[in-house]
């Protein structure tokens, strides 16, 4: 998948003009891209869009105007894009109550390394940025990689109902396997192609 180049990147004028529209689309994106996986986790399977979306309202939410900080936020959010054969996504940890939250990211403290994707009987351990690792806590918000590598980014192109596709967690304090919905897999392949 392309990265994001700056002239796609618009001016806050003309972002704003645009943003109702805008953000109606990649709201039906990412509602095609989203996974509950929990009560407490979901996971967004970022591309193109979701990333260019991002980038312009961080811009807008930063008030960042100057092209050193424009490129700054482009180049940051690209490493989101996923390359070739890989997928790549943004899982959250979500629970409203501050206190609660704060409680629950302690209890899953390494949580980074207990998170992947099954393919029929191929467990694919996400990749993550070991700069955001916490010794005593996990964060709300994890940047992941999933590498399938060609056989199996090949095998996912060619999924159907009948191959079982699940995001899977095995930390001792949170263990869940959910299975990819049909739209889901047909969002994905279409990134793997």
């Amino acid at each position: 998948m392309k990265s994001i180049h700056r002239d796609e990147v618009l001016d806050p004028a003309t972002y704003e003009r645009a943003r109702d529209f805008l953000l109606e689309k990649v709201i039906a994106e990412k509602r095609k891209r989203r996974l509950l996986v929990a009560n407490e986790v979901s996971v967004l399977f970022e591309n193109r869009v979701t990333v260019l979306s991002q980038i312009h309202e961080m811009l807008r939410a930063e008030r960042i105007t100057s092209e050193e900080g424009i490129r700054h936020e482009i180049e940051t959010y690209n490493e989101l894009i996923p390359s070739e054969h890989e997928l790549s996504a943004t899982m959250f940890i979500e629970i409203a109550d501050k206190a609660e939250r704060e409680k629950r990211l302690v209890e899953l403290a390494g949580l980074e390394r207990h998170l992947g994707l099954w393919m029929d009987g191929t467990m694919v351990r996400a990749r993550f940025d070991a700069r955001s690792l916490l010794p005593d806590r996990t964060t709300a918000v994890h940047y992941l990689k999933l590498p399938l590598g060609p056989q199996l980014a090949e095998r996912f192109r060619q999924a159907r109902e009948e191959v079982e596709i699940a995001w899977v967690i095995d930390h001792p304090r949170l263990s869940v396997r959910t299975a990819f919905p049909p739209h889901l897999v047909r969002a994905l392949a279409e990134d793997l192609a």
